[in-house]
């Protein structure tokens, strides 16, 4: 995989390939998110776990913490440790470790991590003697998910032992952490219940004697929409690369283009059946364009039969099913030929597909399908210039 930079605010970058599918990154519109959801949110914690949701970690992360993020959060030890590794030294969290894990690297990189268990913190208290130091951590608390997190029926129970833990010297409980099921939906009944079950967590910390400074509940939706779960900081993942799950705020930049060239062109006929089990059947002359893009890069198969790409400006239909390295693109008249550059997803910028659409032929999430775009696609990577601070969300009501 190879990673070009092109200049800040290069518009269609990625057409500029003509031999080869195009991933364009763009950390202009990762800068600008951040500092909009920065705007709305009293501390900010940049999410860049699954590498960034594919686009990076390392440059999604610096991008976000030179645009107003106050710290970072991934899923695992490992990606914190590549974090740190690549010169990052922000804040950093991880929460999602086995309970038997060795969280050594946590205390020698300064790392925070969760612990949504007594098993957890145990790790966290063995990890912290075997190298003399403390270790800080954040009590995670299931606020209705029946996820990740401790039950509400054991905490009490961990807050009592994380106390013992602080007292014995080995651990700092600096925050308490949960996550709203039902936040995409702004679900005003399940999240008003989760949001008291987190302040009852509270409480019952601070009766065990602790101290957190930070309460975190919500995530991108919750800056977008829900102002009651904000607290002291807010953990924002998918919004930094565009990606808004409750679908009524149109003010986040998509952060991710891709573009493929046309390798191949023919006229057929009325009644050809195109790719395999001939799904896609022609029903008058036409003319089809082949593209070395498909499943293995990240099209979803599910989208077969109702994709869409833009192509000389115009949305054509993609012929039969994703294969693993190609599609077919039924473009009707138009005069394509090999070397034009289709855009396949579009940032939303012009008449493109974008990938919330993607994802709705799919049946699935925005956030898998750019996860899931592949390695072999060119990296071309916008980065982000200079601007002022946008304007803050209209809250939902």
């Amino acid at each position: 995989m190879s990673t070009t930079l092109c200049p800040p605010g290069a518009a269609g970058v990625a057409a500029v390939d003509r031999t080869r599918p195009v991933l364009t990154v763009r950390l202009d519109a990762v800068a600008h998110n951040t500092r909009l959801l920065a705007g709305s949110a009293r501390r900010l914690m940049a999410v860049v776990k699954a590498d960034g949701f594919g686009l990076g970690a390392v440059d999604v992360a610096r991008t976000a913490l030179g645009n107003g993020a106050d710290a970072l959060g991934v899923a695992t030890l490992t990606e914190a440790v590549e974090l740190r590794l690549a010169g990052v030294d922000a804040p950093l969290l991880s929460w999602l470790d086995a309970p038997g894990a060795d969280l050594s690297d946590a205390v020698l990189h300064g790392v925070d991590v969760a612990v949504p268990s007594v098993a957890h913190l145990d790790a966290a208290v063995a990890a912290a003697r075997r190298l003399g130091r403390v270790v800080h951590v954040h009590l995670y608390l299931d606020c209705g998910a029946a996820r990740d997190g401790c039950p509400p029926e054991l905490w009490p129970g961990l807050c009592t032992a994380a106390r013992r833990a602080e007292v014995a010297g080995t651990v700092r409980v600096v925050g308490v952490m949960g996550h709203l099921a039902c936040a995409a939906g702004l679900d005003v009944e399940a999240n008003a219940a989760a949001t008291v079950r987190f302040v009852r967590g509270v409480e019952h910390a601070h009766a065990a004697g602790l101290r957190p400074a930070l309460r975190h509940l919500g995530a991108t939706a919750a800056v977008l929409g829900l102002p009651a779960a904000r607290f002291d900081l807010s953990r924002v993942g998918a919004g930094l690369v565009g990606i808004d799950p409750t679908g009524r705020f149109p003010v986040l930049r998509a952060a991710a283009q891709v573009t493929a060239p046309v390798v191949q062109v023919r006229d057929v006929g009325a009644g050809v059946g195109v790719g395999y089990d001939h799904t896609y059947v022609t029903t008058a002359p036409t003319r089809l364009a082949l593209l070395p893009l498909g499943y293995a890069d990240g099209l979803p198969v599910t989208a077969s039969g109702r994709a869409e790409v833009l192509v000389h400006g115009r949305r054509r239909p993609l012929a039969g099913r994703v294969s693993m390295d190609q599609v077919v693109v039924d473009v009707g008249d138009l005069p394509v030929r090999p070397g034009d550059v289709v855009t396949v997803i579009g940032t939303g910028d012009d008449a493109a597909p974008t990938l919330t659409e993607w994802a709705g032929w799919a049946g699935t999430l925005p956030h898998e399908l750019l996860t899931g775009l592949g390695r072999r696609l060119v990296r071309r990577v916008v980065p982000a210039p200079p601007t002022s601070r946008p304007s803050a969300p209209e809250e939902h009501p």
